[in-house]
């Protein structure tokens, strides 16, 4: 009896023994190991494990741990310093982690078997490569290696065909040609394919890092030094292949193109992402948030005109575009209620004191009136205009503003010239003005 008691304690807790184990390395680089259920909206949290001094972690998984894309994040920025894995709900995961090697998985068929397809399909890439370096044709020599390609693409699809790392695997099926082609004609095809397999709607898909990486992969990497239109061409051909069906994955894709383009300073193409998809599908789909960032970055890139917006003063009434006499403008917003403000504000009065050709516009975002009033006073020169609201203020969306002071050098005709970040970074712009 006491048998039959045991197994019924013991066998519940057997379906449910499975885990996530690491070993960092070097070990004194690393404390936590946090867990993530990933999707397509996210990442939720889900446990962490503290390393111990050799570098190794474990986390239990229990039932509510379904089969899907998970991520380990080892460092701050979480956002740089992760990596995903798949789940099955059947396998423990083990892994070895290095910054210098990267994730090498000791357990779970479905993740060893996805890294291994990955380095056997990278051996078989170099060798294209050493073959059309020779720069000769060779058809029985093309044809043996391209039969080795086809036949590793479809052993390895074979294998994974129960299991959840299929998905990962089809959607990087290679372009096989059927029968000779030069480089040029070779590498065309390859572009022109390298999105085809991909289902934009998988939902492992969009959990994962894939389609972020193939993307940007496409945009960025398939052609040495793009141009604009180049780089136009790419996106339309992104969108093209995603669809117009899945409007929730089609919008995080092109916003992270976005995102990479506004890093890279690149205006032009990241309004081009907006006029063309993102404002739309931002609205289609509801993300205010996204509409307003967006269309505040477009207002306020260099090279356009800045929004005007009315000034005030106790004897007149005006608005930025209608100030004239001066070669520049320096517009600041500022708030009588942040430290920073008034400690740069000083600053900026110093850097102008001897420059006659810019004047100053300082725009502060205020709750009332009462501390603002008596902080201008202190910079007669400067000409001024209130926004009540303070972050309410419409102006604030309009020129995407989320911290102060911030910083727009404007020319005499208002076109915006520059966007400093810091007072480091203005007072070398404005020492370097003629």
């Amino acid at each position: 009896m006491k048998k039959l008691i045991l197994a019924f304690i013991v066998l519940p807790f057997l379906g449910y023994s499975q885990s996530v184990s690491g070993t960092f390395s070097p070990s004194k680089d690393f404390t936590y190991a946090f867990l993530y259920k990933a999707s397509p909206e996210g990442a939720d949290y889900v446990n962490r494990g503290k390393l111990d001094s050799l570098g190794h972690f474990e986390i239990p998984l229990n039932e509510t741990v379904t089969p899907g894309i998970y991520k380990i994040v080892y460092a701050i920025p979480p956002e740089e310093n992760n990596f995903d894995f798949i789940y099955d709900g059947k396998e423990s995961v083990d892994f070895n982690f290095s910054y210098e090697k990267g994730v090498e998985f000791k357990s779970s068929e479905e993740n060893k078997l996805w890294n291994s397809y990955l380095k056997s399909m990278e051996m078989v890439n170099i060798t294209i490569s050493n073959y059309y370096s020779k720069n000769i044709k060779d058809e029985e020599g093309f044809n043996a290696i391209f039969k080795t390609l086809k036949d590793t693409q479809k052993g390895y699809e074979d294998l994974a065909s129960d299991k959840l790392v299929s998905s990962f695997i089809l959607a990087n099926r290679p372009y096989i040609p059927s029968e000779y082609q030069d480089v040029s004609t070779y590498s065309n095809n390859l572009k022109n394919h390298y999105l085809n397999q991909i289902d934009f709607s998988n939902y492992l898909l969009q959990s994962s890092s894939f389609l972020v990486d193939r993307i940007t992969a496409y945009v960025f990497n398939m052609e040495q030094n793009p141009s604009n239109d180049t780089f136009k061409s790419h996106v339309d051909d992104v969108a093209k292949a995603i669809g117009s069906d899945n409007s929730e994955i089609k919008t995080t894709l092109l916003k992270i193109l976005w995102q990479r383009f506004v890093s890279l300073e690149n205006h032009e193409l990241a309004n081009y992402i907006t006029d063309m998809y993102l404002l739309e599908l931002a609205n289609t789909t509801g993300n205010i948030v996204l509409a307003e960032t967006i269309t505040s970055y477009k207002n306020t890139s260099i090279g356009t005109k800045a929004p005007n917006f009315e000034i005030k003063s106790k004897d007149s009434k005006s608005d930025l575009h209608s100030l004239e006499g001066s070669e520049y403008y320096l517009l600041v917003f500022w708030s009588s209620g942040c430290g920073h403000c008034l400690k740069e504000l000083p600053k900026v009065k110093e850097l102008v004191t001897n420059k006659s050709n810019i004047e100053v516009v300082a725009f502060g975002l205020e709750n009332d009136s009462i501390d603002w009033t008596k902080e201008i006073e202190k910079y007669p020169d400067f000409t001024h205009t209130i926004g009540l609201g303070k972050w309410e203020n419409p102006i604030v969306k309009t020129y995407g503003i989320a911290a102060t002071p911030m910083y727009f050098l404007l020319s005499k005709d208002k076109i915006i010239m520059s966007k400093p970040y810091a007072i480091e970074d203005l007072e070398v712009l404005l020492n370097n003005l003629k």
